[in-house]
């Protein structure tokens, strides 16, 4: 049997990682600064996260949801501190796109609507509603399509109040990316995010703030909207909140009530899961990894502001876009086959940074340099 084609292939394999940097089959090292679409979030085989798996795993792996499973609650409350969203419930499944379609769901239990507000280049998952509120015709299938979803234009506040005076009370829910990822890495405005606020408040309608890549400290604040300032109802998390382990979350507002299987799950919240999830979290308390991703992110993009050959830099903390002119497209693959630096891209010319939290400065000069000599 062949693997079913899903991305293209670079024809490097990956055999060994340690924090910040991979090596091939062939012993060659690679600067990472891309961690699999922003899943490592303290870099890879952390000794502390490898404990953490190695001791829950000789102890129990699985059992299922059906009884009580006190590591759930032990991430529950680490979650909470660590957020600021004591108060709020979690619920646990095991992707980013899984984490969208409850979030989703749990909204429409919550008004009885159908109706959903998604933006333009927004990017929310590859299941069935995920990819339906996903502004990306290539991954839309034709069981995809639904009349149930509205698109408007990203960071445009009079079109989303004009859509709300005359359709507020048919809306469900409002689903952002604090800064879109595949989109391009563009930053809703604090003003956007604000009104989204204030209307989902006026017509009852549910704020779901898509965290998936955006969040877990990643930009130097728990979640990404936190820098606007808001709340929201509900806020949906994956990659980095396991570090590579399959673990993701819906992190829901009290004024949203639990119904008996309202929401399940067979291997969300897992005890391997959990232990993983813990692991992140507490070595970014330890370690202070938000505030790093606050100090390298803007030393890199304060060192950007000077290079020739880029249009624009967006983004926050470590999460951080490049966008150059369409001459300059091949400089990612330049930087990984001619430097042995990972970066992704959100669209051929726009390189898409997303490190582990504890990158150093050093690691950053490294990009820098080898970035500077592409451009010129």
């Amino acid at each position: 049997m062949k693997l079913f084609d899903v991305y293209p292939i670079n024809n490097i394999t990956i055999t060994k990682a340690l924090g910040s940097y991979v090596w091939d089959n062939l012993g060659q090292e690679y600067l990472d600064l891309y961690g699999g679409h922003a899943v490592i979030s303290i870099g890879h085989t952390h000794p502390h996260y490898v404990k953490r798996l190695t001791d829950q795993l000789n102890k129990l792996g699985f059992y299922s949801n059906s009884i009580k499973i006190p590591i759930q609650e032990k991430l529950a409350s680490k979650l909470g501190d660590l957020s600021g969203k004591e108060d709020y419930q979690l619920f646990l499944c095991n992707s980013g796109a899984e984490a969208n379609e409850n979030a989703l769901k749990a909204a429409s239990f919550y008004n009885g609507r159908k109706k959903i507000i998604s933006f333009t280049k927004a990017f929310h998952g590859r299941t069935s509603l995920a990819v339906a509120v996903t502004d990306n015709p290539n991954i839309i299938a034709p069981v995809n399509q639904t009349d149930h979803v509205v698109f408007l234009p990203f960071n445009n506040s009079e079109a989303l109040k004009v859509y709300f005076e005359a359709n507020g009370n048919e809306v469900s829910s409002v689903i952002i990316e604090g800064i879109q990822g595949v989109g391009g890495i563009n930053v809703a405005s604090t003003d956007f995010l604000q009104t989204i606020r204030s209307l989902c408040n006026q017509y009852n309608a549910v704020f779901i703030a898509d965290s998936v890549q955006c969040g877990y400290g990643r930009t130097g604040k728990f979640y990404a909207h936190d820098h606007s300032g808001i709340d929201a109802d509900i806020y949906s998390m994956a990659k980095g909140m396991g570090n590579g382990f399959p673990v993701a979350g819906i992190s829901i507002s009290p004024k949203i009530h639990s119904k008996h299987y309202m929401l399940g799950t067979t291997f969300g919240g897992n005890h391997l899961a959990c232990a993983a999830a813990l692991a992140v979290l507490e070595i970014m308390e330890q370690d202070a990894l938000m505030a790093n991703a606050t100090k390298i992110g803007n030393y890199i993009m304060h060192e950007l502001a000077v290079f020739p050959n880029i249009n624009e830099i967006r983004g926050k903390g470590l999460m951080i876009g490049i966008d150059l002119p369409e001459h300059k497209k091949d400089v990612k693959k330049n930087l990984l086959f001619k430097h042995h630096i990972f970066t992704g891209e959100a669209k051929p010319n726009v390189i898409r940074l997303l490190p582990a939290l504890n990158i150093t400065q050093k690691e950053a000069d490294l990009f820098l340099e080898a970035l500077s000599i592409e451009l010129k």
